[in-house]
């Protein structure tokens, strides 16, 4: 079967920058699943799995657009370190979680102060020309109760 609309796809991956320097990988893990062509991928992987097949592998590039988009400056608040969750000291460059009007965020300490902490809410990928190695573990047909809450089931998909 084909990778199209309505098919649960499960894959491996490992995410590597320009440089060749791998950034994340559930290669040794459970593969990824999800419902092809309901918003649950980034589009460009999407895109490029879109007519594959159980055993296929390949590599893409992806420009930050067509990944998790332009690093905006904009993006820079300044916050009560309070507000930090994660850690009892931070640095910069840690991760955070942070509780927003939209629920929870998670966020890079850019600066951090007694009191007062600049944290970064751009995606950590943002900005970067990012290369994916892509594996289709399998194809299948989505179930009708999968097309009606819109995501994968089972492993590596969501688990009610």
């Amino acid at each position: 079967m084909q990778v199209a609309d309505n098919t649960v796809v499960q894959f491996n991956y490992t995410l590597k920058s320009e440089e060749g320097d791998t950034l994340d990988t559930n290669v040794d893990n459970a593969p990824l699943a999800y419902l092809h062509g309901h918003n649950g991928m980034l589009e460009g992987i999407e895109a490029a799995l879109t007519g594959k097949n159980e055993g296929d592998s390949f590599s893409i590039t992806l420009a930050p657009e067509d990944a998790y988009g332009e690093r905006k400056e904009d993006m820079i608040q300044r916050v009560p370190v309070k507000h930090l969750h994660g850690a009892k000291n931070w640095k910069a460059g840690m991760m955070a979680t942070v509780h927003t009007e939209q629920g929870e965020r998670q966020v890079t300490v850019a600066k951090v102060g007694k009191f007062m902490a600049d944290i970064d809410m751009n995606h950590p990928l943002a900005g970067l020309t990012l290369i994916f190695d892509l594996e289709v573990v399998s194809v299948r047909a989505a179930t009708e109760e999968e097309l009606e809450h819109g995501h994968a089931h089972g492993e590596g998909g969501h688990h009610h």
